[in-house]
C-alpha cells in the first residue's frame, strides 16, 4: 500500500466523477461553445456573486492572469514573502506582468491591514514602483494552510480602498477554509476584485482552476488566457469534473482536516520534533531536531511506503487529501508513533 502525502494534487477521480466526465455535454470552448464549461463558469461566479468567470487549466495561469489584468508594467505588487505567486509561479510576476514584489514578512503566511499600509509607496514619488495591487493567499500552503481571518481581510479591502489598490485572492484551497471557518463563497465575492480557486487540489479533479470576478474584469481576462495559451477545446470534460466535485466534495474536506489534526497529535508526541506550525486544515509543517538527519527520516518513511515532501528550509509537509483512506491513516499514525532516532 503506497501511501502518497506530498500533495492533495496526486488524486484520480472518483468513479462518480469519471462518470460524469464521460457523459458530459462537451463543444469547442475557445469558441464558448462547450455547454460543460460554461455551467461550470456560471456555477462559480455565482457562488461568490460574480459576474463572470473563466475556466484556466492551471491555477498558476489564474493568479498571472489577474495580475496581468490588475497591473501595467513597472507597478508593483503587496503580497506575504511566503506566498504562492512569488514562490512557486516561476517568476511569472516579472516574466509576464514586468512587476515586482513589495513582500510583508507576515506571520503563516498572512498579514495585517497595518502592514498593507506600511507597504504602499507613495502614488507621487515617481521612483519607486506604483503600488497597485494586494494579493492574499487563503490557506496560506507555506503557513501550514492556516486560513486567514476575514475581519482582517475586510480591513485590508478598506485600506486598498482608500489607496485604490486592487484586491487578488489566490484561493488554490479556498474551500479548505470555508469549510473550516464556515464561511461562504459569496462573502469573499463581497470583498476581493478577483478570486482564483482550484478544482484539482481538495476537491479531487484532474485538471482545472477558476478565476472570478466583474464581466469588464472577466473580458480583459479572456484575452490574457489567450495570450498564455490557456485556450482549451474540449474542455467540458475536466469542467465536469469540476461540476462533481463542487456538489459532492467539498463538505468531506472536513475528514482531511481531522486526519491532519491527528497527524499533528501524533508528532508533538514524537521525541524527534522540533516545532509544528498550527494545523487547521489538510496540511502539517513540521520540523525535525537538529539532531535528527532529515534525508534518513525521509528514507524510513520510504522504507514504509510512506512519501512526503521537502519544502526546504527545515519544513517537512505532509498533506491529506481525497485518496488517502483511513486505513492509509492508521498505518501513518503507527509508522510515526514507531519511529526513533
Amino acid at each position: 500500500m503506497k501511501i502518497n502525502l506530498i500533495s492533495d494534487t496526486v488524486t484520480k477521480p472518483t468513479p462518480g466523477m469519471l462518470e460524469a466526465m464521460i457523459n458530459a455535454e462537451v463543444g469547442d470552448d475557445v469558441f464558448k461553445d462547450d455547454p460543460a464549461v460554461n455551467a461550470l463558469e456560471e456555477k462559480i461566479a455565482n457562488l461568490f456573486g460574480k459576474e463572470a468567470a473563466l475556466f484556466f487549466p492551471s491555477g498558476t495561469m489564474a493568479n498571472q492572469t489577474a495580475i496581468k489584468v490588475h497591473t501595467q508594467p513597472g507597478d508593483q505588487l503587496i503580497t506575504d514573502k511566503d506566498a504562492h505567486i512569488f514562490n512557486y509561479e516561476g517568476g511569472g510576476v516579472s516574466f509576464n506582468s514586468g512587476v515586482s514584489c513589495k513582500l510583508i514578512n507576515g506571520k503563516n503566511g498572512q498579514f495585517t491591514a497595518e502592514d498593507v499600509m506600511q507597504n504602499i509607496n507613495p502614488p507621487d514619488f515617481y521612483h519607486s514602483p506604483l503600488s497597485t495591487l494586494v494579493s492574499l493567499e487563503n490557506t496560506a500552503n507555506r503557513g501550514g494552510g492556516a486560513c486567514w481571518n476575514f475581519d482582517e481581510i475586510v480591513k485590508i479591502r478598506k485600506v486598498c480602498d482608500e489607496n485604490k489598490l486592487g484586491l487578488h485572492l489566490d484561493g488554490a484551497r479556498l474551500w479548505n477554509a470555508l469549510v473550516a471557518k464556515n464561511e461562504t463563497p459569496e462573502q469573499y465575492g463581497r470583498v476581493f476584485d478577483s478570486i482564483s480557486v482550484c478544482l484539482s487540489k481538495g476537491l479531487g479533479c484532474p485538471v482545472g482552476s477558476v478565476l472570478t470576478g466583474s464581466k469588464a474584469f472577466m473580458e480583459k481576462a479572456l484575452r490574457v488566457r489567450k495570450v498564455l495559451g490557456g485556450g482549451m477545446r474540449q474542455a467540458g470534460y475536466l469542467a465536469a469534473a469540476g461540476i462533481y466535485a463542487l456538489d459532492n466534495h467539498v463538505d468531506r474536506l472536513a475528514e482531511d482536516h481531522r486526519k491532519a489534526k491527528e497527524l499533528a497529535g501524533v508528532l508533538e508526541e514524537a521525541s524527534f520534533i522540533e516545532a509544528i506550525d498550527p494545523v487547521e486544515t489538510n496540511i502539517v509543517i513540521f520540523y525535525l531536531k537538529n539532531s535528527v538527519n532529515i534525508s534518513l527520516f525521509m528514507e524510513t518513511l520510504h522504507k514504509n511506503n510512506i512519501s512526503i515532501i521537502n519544502m526546504g528550509q527545515g519544513k517537512l509537509r505532509m498533506v491529506t487529501h481525497l485518496d488517502y483512506t483511513q486505513a492509509m491513516h492508521e498505518k501513518v499514525l503507527e509508522v510515526l508513533q514507531k519511529i526513533k532516532f
